[in-house]
C-alpha cells in the first residue's frame, strides 16, 4: 500500500459499513484507521470489526489502526408525564432530584453533581443546545430557573454545563467495562471523553498503562482552560467540534481549533480534527463546497488525521466519503502553498539532543532531496519526533513491535513496517534497501536519511532499536556497497 498524502484518514464503522468487505473497501479508499464508537453496538458487534480490520491487515501486510471511542458521562433529563413539553421563553422551570414524571413546570435531573456545581446565573443547555436556562436559584436538590430560549423538550434529552468543572471522572461504570472489553481486544488508540483536566487522562491511564494511546477529545469548554496540561499528559487530541459546538458560540470553535492544533503540535503530538467534515454526505454523494473547504483548512492547518463520523458510520455513501476525503487531502497536498505552511511553521528551539538531531535529519532531506526518512524506533518516539517536523519526504518507521506499527498509523506522514530486530550495520542496509524497493517508496541509487533510537558502528554487532531517544541520523545511498 502506499498513499499518495501524509495526512491520515480515520473512517467510523457503523451500521452502514460493519461487513468485512464494506471494511476493506473504506481501507482501499483511504482509510488509514477504524474508529469504534462504543456510545452505540455491542461487544460482540465491535470484537466483529475488530476481528475483520486484524484479517484486512493480513491479507494486505499493513498496519491499520483502531480507535476505541469511549461514551463518557451523559447528563440527561428525566422523563415528563406527557412525553414532552412546550417550555416559553422568560417562564420559570425548576429541575429537581425528584424521580416522578415531570410536566411544564418542572423535571428531574439525576445528577447530583450539577446541583454541587452549578450557581445563580450560570447556564444549562438541554436538546443539545436548543433550550437554554439560566439559574435563577439553587439548593443541594432543586434548582430554579429562567427560560432563556424555549422550545420543546422531551424525555431523556441531553443536559450541557459550559459554565462550571463538574466533578465528574471522564469515566463511568459504563466506560470501564467498555475500556477492559477494548484492552481485551487489543485496541490501538483509547478516545477519552468529557476531558475536563490532565486528571482525567491520568486516570485513565492508571488503568490503561501502556497497553493502547490516549487521545484526549476536546470537547468541554473547561479542557480549554488546562489545553497545555491535558496535551502533555495525552498521546494525542482530539477536537471535537460537534460537542465543543453545543457548549461554546459557532464563532468560538475555529479559533479554538487553531489553537488545539498549535499545542499538540508545539508537543510533537498527533491532533485530530473531527464532526460533521463532510455532513452532507450522509445522505447525498458529494459534499458542499463548504464542507470540502472545511476539510482542507485542517490538512492546510498541518493536522495529523481528519475524521468521518455519521458519513461512514450510517450513511448511504461511506465509500464516496472516504473516497471524497482522500481526494481533497490529496489536492491540498500538492498545492505548493501546503509545503509553504510546512516550512514558516516550524519553530527552530529544540528541547532535546533526540530533537536536534531529528531537526537535522528533516534539514538533510531537503538538502540531499533524499526520497524518505527512515525511522527505527522500539516505543515510536523517534518516528514522531520525525513527524513533528514535517519533512517533505515520507517517513518511513522500522520497528519490531506490531502495536507500534499500528499506533503510528495516526501520525503524519508515517508509513509503519513490522520488521525483526536488527542488529549492525549491513543488517540495517540490507533490510531498509529491501522495504524502501519493495513499497516502491525509492530505488537504487536514491538516498534516504536513517534515524534511530540506538546507536552503533559499521560492522559490529550493536542493536540498533532503543526507547525513548534519537541518538543516530545516517545517510544512505540504496544499492551501494556497505
Amino acid at each position: 500500500m502506499r498513499r499518495q498524502r501524509a495526512t491520515k484518514i480515520i473512517a467510523t464503522l457503523g451500521p452502514a459499513s460493519s461487513t468485512p468487505e464494506m471494511i476493506e473497501t473504506l481501507f482501499l479508499a483511504g482509510a488509514d484507521l477504524f474508529r469504534l464508537n462504543f456510545s452505540h453496538g455491542s461487544h460482540a458487534a465491535h470484537e466483529a470489526n475488530i476481528q475483520a480490520i486484524r484479517a484486512l491487515s493480513q491479507k494486505h501486510s499493513y498496519p491499520i489502526g483502531i480507535i476505541q471511542d469511549l461514551q463518557g458521562p451523559k447528563l440527561r433529563v428525566g422523563t415528563f408525564a406527557d412525553g414532552s413539553v412546550l417550555l416559553q421563553n422568560n417562564e420559570t422551570f425548576i429541575l429537581d432530584l425528584d424521580p416522578t414524571p415531570g410536566d411544564v413546570t418542572r423535571v428531574c435531573l439525576p445528577h447530583e453533581e450539577i446541583f454541587e456545581a452549578l450557581a445563580p446565573n450560570q447556564r444549562l443547555l438541554l436538546n443539545d443546545g436548543a433550550i437554554a436556562l439560566r439559574v435563577v436559584e439553587k439548593s443541594s436538590s432543586r434548582l430554579v430557573t429562567r427560560v432563556e430560549v424555549g422550545g420543546k423538550l422531551s424525555d431523556r434529552k441531553g443536559v450541557n454545563v459550559p459554565d462550571c468543572l463538574l466533578n465528574l471522572s471522564a469515566l463511568t461504570p459504563k466506560d470501564r467495562e467498555d475500556l477492559a472489553f477494548g484492552l481485551k481486544m487489543d485496541v490501538d488508540w483509547v478516545a477519552l471523553s468529557f476531558v475536563q483536566r490532565a486528571q482525567d487522562v491520568e486516570e485513565a491511564r492508571s488503568i490503561i498503562g501502556t497497553r493502547a494511546k490516549i487521545a484526549s477529545k476536546i470537547e468541554k469548554p473547561q479542557a480549554i482552560d488546562h489545553l497545555e496540561a491535558i496535551a502533555v499528559a495525552s498521546d494525542a487530541l482530539l477536537v471535537a467540534r460537534g460537542d465543543l459546538g453545543v457548549e461554546l458560540p459557532p464563532e468560538d470553535v475555529p479559533p479554538l481549533q487553531k489553537r488545539i492544533i498549535k499545542v499538540s503540535r508545539a508537543l510533537g503530538k498527533p491532533v485530530i480534527v473531527a464532526t460533521q467534515m463532510l455532513e452532507s454526505m450522509v445522505s447525498s454523494p458529494t459534499p458542499t463546497r463548504a464542507e470540502a473547504s472545511d476539510v482542507a483548512h485542517a490538512v492546510y492547518d498541518g493536522v495529523d488525521a481528519v475524521m468521518l463520523s455519521a458519513e461512514s458510520a450510517a450513511g448511504t455513501y461511506p465509500q464516496e466519503a472516504v473516497t471524497m476525503m482522500n481526494r481533497i487531502t490529496e489536492k491540498v497536498e500538492r498545492d505548493p502553498l501546503y509545503r509553504h505552511y510546512r516550512t514558516v511553521e516550524r519553530v527552530d528551539e529544540h528541547a532535546s539532543s533526540s530533537d536536534a538531531i531529528t531537526a537535522a535529519a528533516r534539514q538533510v532531506t531537503h538538502s540531499i532531496e533524499a526520497r524518505a526518512i527512515v525511522t527505527l524506533t522500539l516505543s515510536g518516539s523517534t518516528t514522531l519526533r520525525a513527524a513533528k517536523e514535517r519533512p517533505e519526504a515520507l517517513i518511513l518507521a522500522l520497528t519490531p513491535q506490531e502495536k507500534v506499527a499500528r499506533q503510528l498509523t495516526l501520525a503524519w506522514g508515517v508509513f509503519p513496517e513490522i520488521t525483526k530486530e536488527i542488529e549492525g550495520f549491513p543488517q540495517m542496509v540490507t533490510l531498509t534497501t529491501e522495504v524502501l524497493l519493495k513499497r516502491n517508496f525509492a530505488k537504487r541509487g536514491d538516498s534516504v536519511v536513517i534515524t534511530a533510537g540506538g546507536s552503533f558502528m559499521p560492522n559490529t554487532g550493536a542493536k540498533l532499536f532503543a526507547s525513548g531517544s534519537t541518538r543516530l541520523l545516517r545517510i544512505l545511498t540504496l544499492g551501494e556497497p556497505v
